[in-house]
């Protein structure tokens, strides 16, 4: 049985710290995307695979995220964005999706749950223009890497992070990073209890080189 005390001790493997609210808070989410998942249909996992598949597998890329203003790309039921705004009460969380249905469970159970630091955006991620660039993008699952970085490039901040977070690596498709931005890193991580391969890719723009002083 999943409780609480669980989810902290699989989290802090993962490298994130819950606090016991932001543990009970994650119980809640498994139980409202059930509910749910039984009327909309909005994720192919079923009830059993939630706690390994959506939230210890959304929490993965916690240790990653740099930076105050985080946006989610194609976040769909809110993954990896509320299990990481529950997480990290102090960042804000900008949860993006072109599907209306999904956004609609994300805004009920941000509301349910009262986080305050979620915001949820139906729009395409490529057509979406914020007020203000992100210090990182993460996208879980979503496309290839370079389609990534031309969807949602330009919601990063200069010094931002776009944030891919993979199963198995492809070769070919690490190599068709886009001029002008570098994979920073690839980092292997191991979700309790999910035995699958899953990486988090660090992507950054190429910044400038200096010219030689005179």
């Amino acid at each position: 049985m999943v409780t609480a005390s669980s989810l902290q001790a699989d989290s802090s493997r993962l490298g994130v710290e819950l606090d016991p609210a932001a543990a009970e808070g994650l119980l809640v989410l498994a139980a409202e995307l059930a509910e749910w998942n039984r009327k909309f249909n909005l994720t192919s996992i079923d009830d059993e695979r939630t706690v390994t598949h959506h939230l210890l597998d959304s929490l993965a890329v916690g240790p990653y995220l740099q930076g105050q203003r985080i946006a989610d790309v194609g976040t769909g039921a809110g993954f990896p964005g509320i299990p990481l705004a529950l997480a990290y009460p102090g960042r804000e969380f900008v949860l993006i999706d072109a599907t209306r249905k999904k956004l609609g469970f994300v805004e009920h159970v941000a509301a349910k749950l009262g986080l305050r630091n979620v915001t949820a955006v139906h729009a395409r991620a490529e057509q979406y223009r914020p007020p203000q660039l992100f210090d990182s993008v993460v996208a879980r699952a979503l496309a290839r890497l370079d389609q990534f970085v031309r969807y949602a490039g330009h919601l990063c901040a200069p010094a931002g992070r776009l944030l891919a977070m993979k199963g198995r690596l492809d070769e070919a498709e690490m190599k068709s990073v886009p001029r002008g931005w570098r994979i920073v890193a690839t980092h292997r991580v191991t979700v309790p209890g999910l035995d699958a391969e899953r990486h988090v890719v660090e992507l950054a723009r190429v910044q400038p080189r200096r010219g030689n002083p005179v």
